[in-house]
């Protein structure tokens, strides 16, 4: 069988590399439209060892962690798969959005602006496109395994690529899941405003359909998608009878010849008896064919959520009605905008989608909360344990816990081009004049610990070289809720000017550490002023980091 072979599919020795299957456990973030009631009845199910409520699930994380950790509880149990991933080696996550200057009005006066790729998408760049074609063929072979193993031995994979990429993926997904159990390469053909260009314009994409295992009885619901007829065709229906219903007439010979139904045999009065009355609504409309002629979302549509890429919904409605049916598991790794879960949550189908950019997740749990009567989802991360299984792997000699946490505090301060201090239980570093504080890599940082660091800084201020400012950089993964407000009002009380530094993701990652990609950013926060008279309330923007 024809593979293809690139740099890292196999060792030294021969054996092709595996993709990395590191189990973490999922944090939960917050459940989402969930009522005190059934909040109390999932505690009390859980507090009973009983099974607890289903709950959809929008995972935020890199699939490399993400998909190998679902594997645990949903290997062989996800009744179908659509992904969506990048296929265009031009693409580096950032994007114009249009948004209007006001919503409420019917005027046209709009303001664009650029979203920058964060950090952890150009890691995914990096990863993705880093060493070229390559690079992303490993890529998507890994992701590939890994989403094969989750599905059911009934289940579909649906890929939505473009020219670029699609007939290298199509040689993987046949090393992977078979030649044989390759169904269909269907065609998404649209219509856009023509370009003057020197090449034929590409109005259309391709969606790969694989299904595990051709010999089960994979779910295919053809009657389902069945699709509209041509105007013309329902034109030559001329006639209605007293119910209303359209029909037209056909002869004798045509049902003899096997071309009408004989279920259709109504005489007319007026027509002898050689003639029948064919009636529309007894036709289901023409089979599911391989193309999709489906337009792309109209620019100004209230349904853009400025994804470039953003898929129109008709798609996922004809994917999902047609190989899974109500109560199935969905799952989306690549969920961009939120078009799978918003179709398969009103098609009442179950789902899991997860994505590498926080603007997705935010995204998608917005757009989730706009439809009626949604289900309650949680939103999850792999938080800590992504971190721990980091810093084990990181520092492997280390066998003292105290040992390993310096090693890891010193590895931090050294990323923020600080100095380590020694002599203090809260400040572990000094940079340009100010301390250091380096966050557990386990626990968020809490009103307690500042409360500790300040109250420390105050005991030793001027008793050492480092501690000549009034100013500590708090350096954390995460940050307990409020703790902007909180925090820093206790420490402006003692006269302490407190920062709120993101330990970065991209630390976890080596080569990022090695591209110098680290960036330390001062935790968001807005700082607004609010105005009362009379019953007018008047809320001032005065400043968002």
């Amino acid at each position: 069988m024809t593979e293809l072979i690139w740099e890292g599919k196999y060792d030294k020795d021969g054996k092709k590399v595996a993709p990395v299957r590191i189990a973490l456990p999922f944090q939960t973030i917050e459940t989402v439209n969930e009522s005190a009631q059934q909040r109390q009845k999932t505690l009390d199910m859980f507090a009973s060892g009983k099974s607890t409520e289903w709950r959809n699930r929008l995972i935020w994380g890199d699939k490399k962690y993400v998909l190998p950790s679902l594997l645990s509880e949903f290997a062989g149990k996800i009744d179908l798969i659509y992904i969506d991933p990048p296929f265009d080696t031009g693409a580096d996550f950032s994007y114009t959005a249009t948004i209007p200057d006001n919503p409420e009005t019917e005027e046209n006066e709009t303001t664009n602006f650029t979203k920058e790729p964060n950090i952890i998408e150009r890691k995914a760049y990096r990863d993705t496109w880093g060493k070229g074609l390559q690079s992303y063929l490993h890529w998507f072979y890994e992701t590939v395994i890994i989403l094969r193993d989750l599905l059911k031995d009934s289940g579909s994979l649906y890929v939505h690529l473009d020219d670029n990429a699609v007939h290298y993926a199509k040689i993987i997904l046949d090393e992977i899941f078979g030649y044989d159990n390759y169904r269909n390469e269907i065609i998404h053909v649209y219509g856009e405003r023509e370009k003057i260009q020197r090449q034929y314009n590409s109005k259309h994409q391709t969606i790969l359909f694989y299904v595990k295992n051709k010999d089960s009885s994979y779910i295919f619901n053809p009657e389902n998608i069945r699709e509209r007829y041509s105007q013309s065709t329902i034109s030559k229906y001329k006639y209605t009878d007293e119910d209303g219903r359209k029909f037209r007439i056909r002869g004798k010979n045509q049902i003899e010849a096997g071309r009408l139904r004989a279920k259709t045999d109504i005489r007319l009065e007026d027509e002898c008896e050689y003639t029948y009355r064919d009636y529309f609504d007894s036709r289901s409309g023409p089979a599911p064919r391989d193309w999709f002629n489906m337009p792309f979302l109209n620019q100004a549509s209230r349904s853009r959520t400025g994804y470039p890429t953003q898929k129109n919904p008709l798609i996922l409605e004809r994917i999902i009605k047609a190989s899974s049916n109500e109560g199935d598991l969905v799952l989306d790794c690549f969920v961009g905008s939120g078009t799978t879960t918003e179709v398969a949550e009103k098609l009442s189908r179950r789902w899991i989608a997860c994505d590498l950019g926080k603007f997705a997740i935010h995204t998608t749990r917005k757009r989730m909360l706009s439809i009626e009567n949604v289900k309650p989802f949680v939103v999850q991360n792999l938080g800590k344990y992504e971190r721990q299984e980091w810093m084990s792997a990181e520092f492997p000699d280390t066998k003292s816990r105290s040992v390993l946490e310096k090693a890891y505090r010193n590895f931090v301060l050294n990323l923020y081009q600080a100095e380590s201090v020694s002599g203090y239980q809260w400040l572990y570093g000094a940079k340009s004049g100010r301390m250091i504080h380096v966050g557990s890599i386990d626990a968020p940082v809490s009103i307690g610990d500042i409360k500790s660091i300040v109250q420390e800084f105050w005991k030793t201020v001027g008793k050492s070289a480092e501690l000549t400012t009034n100013g500590v950089d708090v350096l954390g993964w995460d940050f307990a809720f409020e703790i902007n407000e909180t925090a820093k009002q206790f420490a402006a009380e003692n006269n302490v000017d407190i920062k709120f530094k993101k330990i970065p993701r991209e630390l976890l990652e080596k080569k990022a550490v090695e591209q110098g990609d680290i960036k330390f950013f001062e935790m968001a926060h807005l700082d607004v002023k609010v105005g009362k008279k009379g019953k007018k309330v008047t809320l001032t923007l005065n400043n968002f980091i």
